[in-house]
C-alpha cells in the first residue's frame, strides 16, 4: 500500500513525452535537410591554414590574393586578427608562397598557427567502420536483451529508444553546425557511439526492475509495474546523470576549442539518454506488451 502511495504515474503523460520527442527530432531533421553539416577535413580532405596577423585585415583582400594564386578556398573564417582558411590540398612549398604573398601584399607580419593536409580517405574509412560498429552493436543488443529478458518487446523498445537518441544527437549537431560552425569529425563519431551505449545502459536498469516485479508478483498490470520501476530508479538515474552533466557542462564552457563540440555532443547525448530510458523506452515497452497481451 505504501509503495503504491509513493509511486508516481509517469505513464499518464506519455503523449506529452511523445510531443517533446517529435518537436526535438523534427527540428533536427529539418535542420539536416535544410542546412546539412559542415564536414571537417577528415571527411572532405584538403588543407587547413590558420594564421595570426599583427593587425586586422579585410576578408575581401585576403580572398583576392588567394584568387590570384589560383587557390580554391572551401572555407574561410576570421576572428579578430586570426584567420582560418581551408583549401584544396596544397604542399609546404605552396603554403610558404601563399604566406609570403599575403605578408607582402597586405604589409603584415604573419604567425602560422596551423598547417594540416589530410586526404578524404580517412573520413570514408571511419564512416564505414562506424556504420559497421553500430550495426553490430544493435544486433548484439537485440540478441542479448531478447534472451536476457525472454521477450523481443524489451529488446525492440530499447533499440527504438536508442534510435531516438541517435536522431536527437545528429539533429542537434546539425543546428550547432549551422549556428556555431561545428564540424563533423572523428570526435563527433566517438561521441555518437558513446551516447548509444549510455542510452541502453539506463534502459536496461528500468527493464530489469520491471522483470523483477513480474517475476515476484506475476503478470499483472504492466502500467503499474512500469511506473513503479521508473519511480524506484528515477533518483538513482538523475544522481548518476547529473554528475556527468555538470562535468561536461564545465568542459563545454571552459574547455579548449578543439574539444568543445565533442564535449557538447556528449552533453546532449547524456541528457537525451537520461530522458529516453523512462520516457521513451518504457512507454514503448508498455505499448508492445499490451499489444502482445
Amino acid at each position: 500500500m505504501n509503495e503504491n502511495k509513493n509511486m508516481v504515474n509517469f505513464l499518464k503523460y506519455r503523449w506529452f513525452y511523445f510531443l517533446i520527442s517529435v518537436l526535438v527530432i523534427g527540428s533536427g531533421i529539418i535542420s539536416v535537410i535544410t542546412w546539412g553539416y559542415r564536414l571537417s577535413i577528415d571527411f572532405v580532405g584538403g588543407t587547413d591554414l590558420e594564421y595570426r596577423m599583427d593587425r586586422r585585415v579585410k576578408e575581401s583582400e585576403v580572398r583576392q590574393i588567394l584568387k590570384k594564386e589560383k587557390i580554391e578556398v572551401t572555407d574561410y573564417r576570421q576572428q579578430d586578427r586570426d584567420i582560418f582558411i581551408r583549401t584544396k590540398p596544397i604542399d609546404e612549398k605552396k603554403e610558404a608562397g601563399i604566406r609570403g604573398n599575403l605578408e607582402k601584399s597586405l604589409k603584415v607580419k604573419i604567425t602560422p598557427l596551423r598547417f594540416e593536409t589530410v586526404g578524404p580517405v580517412i573520413g570514408k574509412e571511419t564512416l564505414k567502420k562506424t556504420l559497421l560498429a553500430s550495426l553490430i552493436a544493435i544486433v548484439g543488443i537485440l540478441v542479448y536483451m531478447t534472451f536476457a529478458f525472454k521477450g523481443f518487446s524489451y529488446a525492440f523498445a530499447a533499440i527504438l529508444a536508442l534510435m531516438h537518441d541517435f536522431l536527437v544527437v545528429i539533429g542537434m549537431y546539425s543546428l550547432m553546425s549551422h549556428f556555431l560552425n561545428a564540424e563533423i569529425d572523428i570526435l563527433f563519431v566517438t561521441a555518437l557511439l558513446t551516447t548509444m551505449s549510455f542510452s541502453v545502459h539506463d534502459t536496461i536498469i528500468i527493464f530489469d526492475k520491471i522483470r523483477e516485479y513480474i517475476k515476484h508478483e506475476g503478470r499483472g498490470n504492466i502500467d503499474h509495474f512500469a511506473n513503479r520501476a521508473v519511480t524506484d530508479t528515477m533518483v538513482r538515474s538523475l544522481n548518476n546523470s547529473m554528475t556527468i552533466i555538470f562535468m561536461l557542462l564545465a568542459l563545454t564552457l571552459l574547455g579548449g576549442s578543439s574539444i568543445r563540440f565533442f564535449v557538447a555532443t556528449l552533453l546532449i547525448g547524456t541528457i537525451t539518454g537520461t530522458y529516453s530510458s523512462p520516457f521513451v523506452a518504457t512507454p514503448i515497452l508498455v505499448w508492445l506488451e499490451k499489444r502482445k497481451g
